[in-house]
């Protein structure tokens, strides 16, 4: 019997899942949300299953629809792997390869990298994802990404990979001059800490357990997309939390933001390019080009 999924509907389930409307999923695969709605109907219709619960105003999965999506999010990496596999091995050339890159990262910089890529004439399309935190290990791990530039820390385990250190990055305590933290004697301690609001950057990841850094239990939390969100939150004095240094430094001396020494500082983190293993002419040229690069120069 003839499976009633399709790759295509399982693409849809899982945009309208991550952009929590089906009009903001229809935008994002560049559909009309009439097509989008048409899709889940039509799926809906033929498992004779609810995927959505349509009371809200988020688009909210059902139980049915939450395992759907779990399961449909293999199928869609492994269909995207095979289908990159057999055109790397007929090719030797990838038709389009994707870049994750760490929010700590300045994608402007890699710009004139990608000039010179261009002008090699591979003829491979160029897809660039922001990452945060362990989201940048996860688009590698999950076959969401080719090649993920500025993955921190660890690496998770599974193999299948190559990955190179490109440097290290220090983080400092800060806070706005007029936040309550500010005030204190340092070093701050954690009981001091926790009563205040940290801001957070989420992790990005979607099938690795997602990280986080620097908060206490119980301890309220202001969760924003990326690095530059948090800086600007914490400027304005919305929660208070670890920074790279560099960014640290430079805010201070603007008078923007006060580096406070804290009882338990964060260590220093490693970053890393990695890249999967047995890749085409296009991904060898990239990783080489990338490993060249300065990582004090191409930070936030």
């Amino acid at each position: 019997m003839a499976s009633k999924l399709s790759l295509e509907s399982l693409e849809v389930l899982d945009a309208i899942a991550r952009k929590g409307s089906f009009a903001a999923a229809a935008e994002s695969l560049f559909r009309v949300p009439s097509a989008i709605t048409y899709t889940v109907r039509k799926l809906e219709q033929d498992l004779n299953v609810s995927l959505f619960n349509r009371s809200g105003h988020r688009a909210e999965l059902t139980l049915a629809g939450a395992e759907l999506l779990k399961e449909g999010r293999n199928l869609l990496n492994a269909a995207n792997e095979l289908e990159s596999r057999v055109k790397r091995v007929a090719l030797g050339v990838e038709t389009e390869l994707t870049i994750a890159i760490s929010d700590l990262l300045d994608i402007e910089k890699i710009y004139p990298l990608l000039q010179r890529f261009y002008q090699q004439n591979f003829g491979t399309r160029i897809k660039l994802i922001q990452e945060v935190y362990g989201g940048n290990w996860d688009a590698l791990i999950s076959g969401r990404a080719d090649i993920s530039f500025g993955a921190p820390g660890d690496a998770p385990p599974g193999g299948g990979y190559i990955a190179k250190p490109i440097g290290a990055l220090a983080f400092c305590y800060a806070v706005a001059p007029h936040h309550p933290l500010a005030m204190l004697d340092e070093p701050l301690q954690n009981q001091d800490i926790m009563l205040h609001r940290s801001i957070s950057a989420a992790d990005s990841s979607r099938s690795l357990s997602p990280r986080t850094s620097g908060i206490l239990n119980g301890q309220d939390v202001l969760t924003v997309p990326d690095m530059r969100t948090k800086l600007a939150a914490q400027i304005a004095g919305l929660g208070a939390g670890f920074i790279p240094k560099n960014l640290a430094v430079k805010y201070a001396a603007k008078g923007q933001l006060v580096i406070k020494q804290v009882a338990e500082p964060r260590p220093e983190v490693t970053f890393f390019l990695a890249w999967r293993s047995h890749g085409g002419k296009a991904q060898q040229w990239l990783t080489k080009a990338l490993q060249e690069l300065v990582f004090s120069d191409i930070l936030l």
